[in-house]
This record gives structure tokens, C-alpha cells and sequence, in this order.
């Protein structure tokens, strides 16, 4: 359903919320609404133009708000319709966090509900969007970014027949692999990330230590509430895989410090931008699906928990330097975080869950007929290039970049050369 158009300085915007099935495998039962921006330039508003579905990165991230045609949208807006989608759970699409989570019932149902919230529920969200939208016959393109491609891969696996090409940007995900297999491979990467942020930032060292040594003294608030541990202030770690993720936890640890009445103190303005770092608030289902994301017929069982020991130079506790930890989620977040702790129950439900479908269907992959292309960041923190290549091999016609010109965040730090290649070999351009 149509619901509201706006106009920008170069681009026509149009809200369109739809009714779903919770469950498409019970497509009479419950409904949930999904919201989807469609995105055009004024100068082809009434074309007739083909349509690029963007999945956004996460699990639980909302699609983007443009305010213009920066990055990788100005570059779609040349020849595509785009449309922006909230994956279900998130922004306007039936969102599910804290202050809904309780509208679900009791925790084992919660953990029902929050189990359909995977890509293959994604996936199937937009086949009916497609349906309802342009028609059973017509197909249309998709971009992925990091978790987003992961959707786009189980799109090829479960209704390659709804696409008419798919671009995948450093979201090419393991097929087989689990969430132990995952970690095995982040975490020496991640131990990398923190020797060359030092390298770069010696001082900064010294600087951590200071603050975990502050943290362990005495209990110290931030803004919101939450007790700032030192577990928690590791976490800052998660922004070491972006382009600019040195500098921001540089910036931050520079300005750490101020001289009070008492002596040296973590200064309020350290405290409210670790807070909005490391916060939940807005996409809890980043933690509690981001272990699931990668389960087919296996329970996750807090996978960087239980891996965390083979890594030793993590074990800050044992009297060694601070090392920032990546996007691992832990179960200790269900506790300090105010924002998590509605989910704790169904959480733990989920880490122990082993009925997970199938996310990718390789047979399926391995005849793909889609022409689809995807860039691999040889240096990824996020997602493993080894097992990124091997994905690869089993993709039918897939045209492979592999660069380390580019972190995770190619799309947003070059979106028009990004996704310009992508098409290019997509189409056999190049």
C-alpha cells in the first residue's frame, strides 16, 4: 500500500507499507506489516524502470533514510527504481525491541517469534513485496550489503526465479560453516586489527589500560544508566573493521580524560560516545540473531564465548594489555545492557535452539542462472575472505572482485564505483 510521497533536491520519495505472513509457512495465520522507501530520480519519476531491492546490512538493521543521492544510490537512480527495505523487526517494519518485545508473550513464544526474523523469512518477505509490487512476471535486481548479501544468497538459493541480476557487496557468507567456524576465523583477525591500530596509535595503549584500570576501581555510569565494565568498553573494537574505525576509537580514547576536584576522571563526554557506540537500544536484534544468522541445524551456543578461551590475548583478566574485541556478541550483554535485558530468556532459548532450516540451497547455487557479480575485501574484519572465496566457487556464473582497496564499508566510502563495477560484470562489461 502507497501511503505517502515526499520530494527532495534530486530524488521523488514514496513510503509503501505491506502485509505479510509471520510465517509463510503458515501463510493464513498472523500478519506483521513491512515498510519499504521507494527511491526515484525526479527526471525519470514516470519511467518505466526496472527495480533494485537493497537489503541492508546487520542482522536488525534499518534500511537507509537518504536525505540525497550520495553514495551508491546516485549511481541506481541512473537506471533503476530503488527500493529501501526495512527487513522485518526493524524501523517501521513491525519493529521488535525492548518495548515491544513483551507484546510477543511469554519467552519460549518470544523465541518463536524472534527465530522468523532470519534471511529466509527476509527472502520470503520480499517475494510477496515483489508479487504484490511489479507482479508475479516480473523480476527485479538486488544489492547486498554485508549481512544484506547474505539475504541475497539465500534469494538465489530459494527464488532465483523473482531475480533479474544480484550484486553482492562484502556479504558473500559461509553456505556450510557454523558459528563456531565463523569465530575461529574473526578472532585472529580481529587480534591483527588490534596490533595495527597500536601501531598506528602507540600511546593509545597505555590510554586503555588507564581506563579499564578506572573501570575495575569503582563503579562508573553511563548516561543512560548501564554500568560501564571493562568488558563492555572492549567492545569499541566492533568500528576496527571500518574505514575510518581507528579514528574513531583514537578520537575517543584522546579525549578520555579530565582533571576534577577529585583527580583524573573519565570526562562525560568519553562516557555519552562510548554509550552510543556500544548501545543496543536501536537494533537489539543485532545481538540476539547475529550468532543464528549462521545456524542450519546446529544450536550456536554463544559460539564467541566458548571460542573466546582459544585465544588467550584476549583474556585481559590474566594481567595482559587490552585488545578490543570485534562484532562478537556475548552473553554477559544481557545483563549490562538495559536496553538487551528484555530478551534475555528468549535469547538463551535461541542459543540453544538447533531446529534452524537452511539457509542456502547449494545444488540450488551451483545451477544459478542469475547474472550476479560481489566484491570481496581481501582484508575484511567482518567476514572471512577464505570463506567468502569458497562460497564463490560454488556460485554459478558469479563474477568475483577481490580487492583490499576498500574495509567493509566499500559501498558507503565509494558507493558509485562500487556498485558501477558490480553492474559492469554483472553484465559482462568487464
Amino acid at each position: 500500500m502507497r501511503i505517502a510521497s515526499h520530494r527532495l533536491p534530486g530524488l521523488v520519495l514514496t513510503d509503501h507499507e505491506f502485509t505479510v505472513p509471520l510465517d509463510h509457512a503458515r501463510p493464513d495465520g498472523a500478519r506483521i506489516t513491512v515498510f519499504a522507501r521507494e527511491a526515484v530520480a525526479p527526471s525519470r519519476e514516470r519511467d518505466d524502470l526496472p527495480w533494485l531491492v537493497f537489503f541492508q546490512g546487520g542482522p536488525g538493521g534499518e534500511s537507509p533514510r537518504p536525505a540525497d543521492r550520495g553514495l551508491w544510490l546516485g549511481r541506481a537512480l541512473h537506471e533503476y527504481r530503488v527500493l529501501l527495505l526495512d527487513q522485518r523487526g526493524t524501523g517501521r517494519s513491525t519493529p521488535i525491541n525492548g518495548q515491544t518485545l513483551g507484546n510477543l508473550g511469554d519467552p519460549a513464544a518470544q523465541a518463536e517469534r524472534l527465530a522468523l526474523h532470519r534471511a529466509d523469512s527476509i527472502v520470503r518477505d520480499a517475494e510477496w513485496i515483489r508479487r504484490e509490487l511489479v507482479g508475479e512476471d516480473t523480476r527485479w535486481s538486488v544489492l547486498g550489503q554485508s549481512y544484506g548479501g547474505f539475504c541475497v544468497t539465500t534469494y538465489l538459493s530459494l527464488a532465483p526465479g523473482g531475480l533479474r541480476e544480484a550484486f553482492l557487496a562484502g556479504g558473500l557468507p559461509p553456505l556450510t560453516a557454523g558459528a563456531d567456524d565463523v569465530y575461529r576465523a574473526t578472532y585472529p583477525r580481529v587480534l591483527d586489527r588490534n596490533r595495527r591500530f597500536f601501531e598506528r596509535y602507540p600511546g593509545d595503549e597505555e590510554r586503555a589500560a588507564e581506563i579499564v584500570e578506572i573501570l575495575r576501581s569503582g563503579q562508573t555510569c553511563l548516561p543512560g544508566g548501564d554500568v560501564l565494565t571493562a568488558r563492555r568498553f572492549e567492545t569499541l573494537g566492533m568500528a576496527f573493521g571500518m574505514s575510518d574505525g581507528f579514528e574513531r576509537v583514537h578520537y575517543l580514547l584522546d579525549q578520555a580524560f579530565v582533571e576534577g576536584p577529585g583527580g583524573r576522571a573519565l570526562a562525560d563526554r568519553f562516557l555519552l560516545a562510548v554509550e552510543a557506540a556500544t548501545a543496543f537500544t536501536v537494533n537489539p536484534l543485532y545481538m540476539v540473531l547475529h550468532e543464528p544468522c549462521y545456524c542450519q541445524g546446529a544450536a550456536p551456543r554463544w559460539a564467541a564465548q566458548r571460542l573466546r578461551a582459544e585465544f588467550p590475548a584476549f583474556d585481559v583478566e590474566a594481567g595482559g594489555p587490552v585488545r578490543f574485541t570485534g562484532e562478537m556478541v556475548y552473553p554477559w550483554m544481557l545483563e549490562e545492557y538495559a536496553s538487551l535485558r528484555p530478551f534475555r530468556e528468549a535469547a538463551e532459548l535461541l542459543a540453544e535452539r538447533e531446529r534452524w532450516p537452511a539457509l542456502y540451497d547449494v545444488e540450488q547455487l551451483r545451477r544459478n542462472e542469475v547474472p550476479c557479480a560481489a566484491i570481496v575485501y581481501h582484508d575484511d574484519m567482518y567476514v572471512d575472505a577464505g570463506l567468502s572465496l569458497a562460497t564463490a566457487r560454488d556460485v554459478r556464473g558469479l563474477r568475483l572482485w577481490v580487492t583490499n582497496e576498500y574495509e567493509h564499508d566499500g559501498v558507503r566510502k565509494d558507493g558509485a564505483g562500487v556498485l558501477g563495477r558490480l553492474i559492469e560484470l554483472a553484465r559482462g562489461e568487464r
